[in-house]
């Protein structure tokens, strides 16, 4: 777990990069809870993952690394305007794109985790700076319910 999460509040995931952590983290639970015996049949099975997600009492990584981004994002907004990291966060940088879809950029991960929780066009760095607010709303990112 710490591997993964290492530096994970400056990723920006993908969905396709968030099914990828899903089924590892599936892969790495039936590895460690290992096969189970059927009561009825009486032969080893692998445990579905519904009883994976019943014996695991960890919440899932997707939702771990979501709720550490949006601390962090609070920990920057809550920054001066003299800090550099806050100006890399608010400030536009000048030239030209590149050609193709743009990237996925971190503010946008933001916007669609504060999206998921019900918080839809808001100033997300003038919410960061009522700290209670921000906080209820990192623990209602965690426990959100992930398929």
């Amino acid at each position: 777990m710490p591997v993964i999460l290492y530096g994970c509040e400056t990723r920006s995931l993908t969905r396709r990069e968030e099914r990828k952590l899903g089924v590892f983290e599936t892969i790495v639970l039936r590895r460690i809870f290992g096969p189970r015996r059927d009561e009825i049949t009486g032969k080893w099975r692998r445990l579905h993952n519904e009883e994976l997600n019943d014996l695991n009492s960890s919440p899932n990584i997707v939702r771990v690394i979501k709720s550490r981004r949006m601390r962090w994002a609070g920990h920057v907004a809550c920054m001066g305007e003299e800090k550099r990291m806050y100006r890399v966060l608010v400030e536009k940088p000048e030239g030209r794109r590149p050609l193709g879809r743009p990237r996925h950029r971190w503010v946008d991960n933001i916007r669609l985790d504060l999206q998921e929780v019900g918080y839809v066009y808001i100033d997300w760095i003038g919410l960061a700076q009522d700290r209670d607010r921000w906080r209820r709303l990192v623990s209602a990112i965690m426990n959100l319910w992930v398929p």
